[in-house]
């Protein structure tokens, strides 16, 4: 995966506490870093598309949305302790912001946390997510110790399901119709993957 310069992880009993630091991620074709407030108007490209936000729970943004979005992100990097990393995908060839990815602990005593991740349409199909995912997942278990990431899913998502599925994700469980969303009752999968089950499948000189 490359560098990062990852947070001092301290134990208050069994509680996952992260300090300030700034994160820093690189792998083979992407840097995943902190927002900057300029990030808004290559956020906004594909935060106002209709079909990038088709499953989430939120509306198509406006700039302004977009901007309190990245400017959330940067608020919650300062916080101590931490419980929120959401960094933009950044290509390295051209030093092109073409996603966010992101997870938050949602439950420090028990070691877990949730996983978002979103990209601009125009990077589709190249595997840039995936891959950018991946980075976090081995950052999040291996630097902060988690012992449980899921990441919950619209079954209509195929496309994310895809993703969570290349990161290694077993499927825990189908709720139906748990949510109601933009005018319709919803069904969500969740996806998980657990500390052990990341450390079996990393190469023998990095266990």
């Amino acid at each position: 995966m490359g560098r990062a310069k990852v947070p001092e992880i301290a134990r208050r009993g069994h509680v996952v506490s992260a300090t300030l630091e700034m994160i820093d991620l690189h792998t083979l074709r992407l840097s995943l870093r902190e927002f900057r407030e300029s990030d808004a108007s290559l956020t906004h490209r594909y935060e106002r598309d209709p079909h990038v936000v088709r499953y989430q729970s939120h509306e198509p943004q406006s700039f302004a949305q977009s901007l309190a979005r990245v400017k959330s992100a940067i608020a919650a990097s300062q916080e101590t302790p931490r419980t929120v990393f959401d960094l933009a995908i950044v290509r390295t060839q051209d030093e092109q912001l073409i996603g966010r990815c992101g997870f938050k602990i949602t439950n420090p005593e028990q070691h877990e946390a949730m996983l978002w991740y979103v990209s601009d349409p125009t990077v589709w199909g190249q595997g840039y997510v995936t891959e950018a995912a991946q980075a976090l997942l081995t950052f999040a278990f291996e630097q902060l110790s988690l012992h449980r990431i899921f990441v919950d899913i619209d079954p209509r998502n195929t496309a994310s399901l895809r993703v969570a599925e290349k990161l290694g994700m077993r499927r825990e469980a189908h709720f139906i119709e748990n949510a109601w969303l933009k005018g319709e009752w919803t069904d969500a999968i969740i996806m998980a993957r657990l500390a052990r089950e990341h450390q079996a499948t990393r190469p023998a000189e990095h266990r």
